[in-house]
This record gives structure tokens, C-alpha cells and sequence, in this order.
């Protein structure tokens, strides 16, 4: 399967915009899980609209304006450690197997507070059936940590490809936890914001990228996580149709790897 995120730009409404991405050719769906980024707040509806139009919803994000305080012992705190349980409970009544989860920077290290936060959501995890990714960033120490720490099948990984070759070129991120992959963003750098390119438009690895991906034996959908900041000079029919040959390029890659 191919998959991009849903919220990649262009004021266009949700109903419309699933119409245009599987007009493109793609299969499925990762959604932003808030009000934020444009979604408004009947966000939770979109599964039904992505699902209407013939999308798989492969994975949901979970908010990211609170992560850097998953270990305090205040409001703040508190406020993102039910944020992430809820997006637990929402995978589990919508059907949606996976939440992508941002770390705290490493900047601001887990505590015994923030693990005992993630052991409860992990647990939960457990409960409902859901698998939580936890994303590389500027967290590299702390995602070290918490995938040592939690060893449980529900506790994984998501790759992303433009943060790792950002962030931490120098750390094998897939070959450390490629065997928790369970969600890619796949994107590259340069460009106004260097992040959330269309692959091959910026300085990643993708022959690399691929093979890793590959021989790690990930079976999940290729999915981008592109916006349309570098792109705001084409429609977003052409956007999307640039973005699905550019995924179809990399599955492609995939499917050779495993001849070789």
C-alpha cells in the first residue's frame, strides 16, 4: 500500500480532499489527531469521511504542542499524559491500529515521572489492542530510553526519514529499532523549513533508506509525510499527483530490494 498524511496544506475541505488523494492513486491515510493544523474540531469525524472514500486509516498523530512536558509534575504535564490517552482510547474506538507519539527533546530528559506516564499508556495500549510508534526527532536519548525501558509488542517504532538525516545522521536508527518499525514518515529536507519535502527533492538517502527499510523486513504501507510549503505554486491536484509517483518511485525500490 501507498499512504500519505492528510494534512499536507491547501485550505480544501476534508470531503474534497480524500476525493483528490484517491483520485492520486493512493491507498491510505495517516490523520492529525487534533484541532490544530486546519482540522477544526470535528477531526474525529474524518475517519468516517477517509474511510467513504476508500482509504485505510493506517495511523493517527498524536498532538505535539505538549510534548516537551510529558515529565512535569504540574498541569502541563498532566495535560499531555491524558492527551495520549485518549488518542489511545479514540485508535480503539475508531478502529485505528497505531498512534504516532512525539517524545519529549532530549533536552528535556524522561523522568521516573514520564515513564511511569508511558508504562500507564503503554499498558493501556495493551488493553485496547493499539500500537503506540514512538517518533525519532531531537530525541534521541529519550527514545533509547523508553524503547529499553518498554519492551512490550504494543510499544514501537516510527521512522522518520527527514528527521533522522536532520538530527541524527550518525545513529542506525533502523538498525537499532528497525524490528519495531511500525509506522514510516517518509519526507526530505532542504527547502524553507529543511523538512517535509516530496522525496528526491532534497539531500536524503533514499537508495539507503529503502534498503534498511526494506531488510528490516517492515511490511507496512510507504507512506509520505510531506507538506505543501516548497509547492505552493501548484495545485494541490498536481501536489498529490507528483506525491504519488514520487511514493510509487520508493515501493517500487522496496519490491527491488527484495530481488536482489
Amino acid at each position: 500500500m501507498i499512504g500519505i498524511y492528510d494534512c499536507f496544506g491547501y485550505d480544501v475541505p476534508f470531503s474534497e480532499r480524500y476525493k483528490l488523494i484517491k483520485d492520486a492513486g493512493f491507498d491510505c491515510v495517516m490523520l492529525w489527531w487534533s484541532d490544530k493544523f486546519g482540522r477544526g474540531s470535528g477531526y474525529r469525524e474524518d475517519v468516517k469521511l477517509a474511510r467513504n472514500a476508500g482509504f485505510t486509516v493506517e495511523n493517527i498523530h498524536a498532538p505535539v504542542h505538549e510534548q516537551n512536558n510529558l515529565s512535569m509534575d504540574d498541569r502541563n504535564g498532566e495535560s499531555v499524559y491524558q492527551s495520549y490517552l485518549q488518542c489511545v482510547q479514540d485508535c480503539n474506538e475508531y478502529g485505528i491500529p497505531t498512534v504516532v507519539i512525539h517524545l519529549p527533546d532530549d533536552n528535556y530528559p524522561v523522568s521516573d515521572l514520564g515513564l511511569k506516564r508511558i508504562e500507564t499508556i503503554v499498558q493501556q495500549a495493551e488493553n485496547c489492542d493499539v500500537k503506540i510508534a514512538f517518533e525519532n526527532l531531537r530525541n534521541i536519548r529519550n527514545l533509547e530510553l523508553v524503547l529499553k525501558t518498554f519492551k512490550s509488542p504494543n510499544a514501537g517504532f516510527c521512522y522518520d526519514s527527514c528527521h533522522h538525516a536532520n538530527y541524527a545522521p550518525q545513529c542506525d536508527l533502523l538498525e537499532k529499532y528497525g524490528d519495531r518499525l511500525a509506522a514510516l514518515h517518509l519526507h526530505d529536507n532542504g527547502g524553507k523549513n529543511n523538512q517535509h519535502r516530496l522525496p528526491f527533492d532534497g539531500k536524503v538517502s533514499w537508495e539507503t533508506v529503502i534498503k534498511k527499510i526494506t531488510l528490516v523486513g517492515y511490511k507496512g504501507a510507504t507512506s509520505l509525510e510531506p507538506m505543501n510549503w516548497d509547492y505552493e505554486d501548484i495545485s494541490i491536484r498536481e501536489f498529490l499527483e507528483r506525491a504519488f509517483r514520487k511514493a510509487q518511485k520508493l515501493d517500487d525500490m522496496r519490491k527491488l530490494v527484495l530481488t536482489l
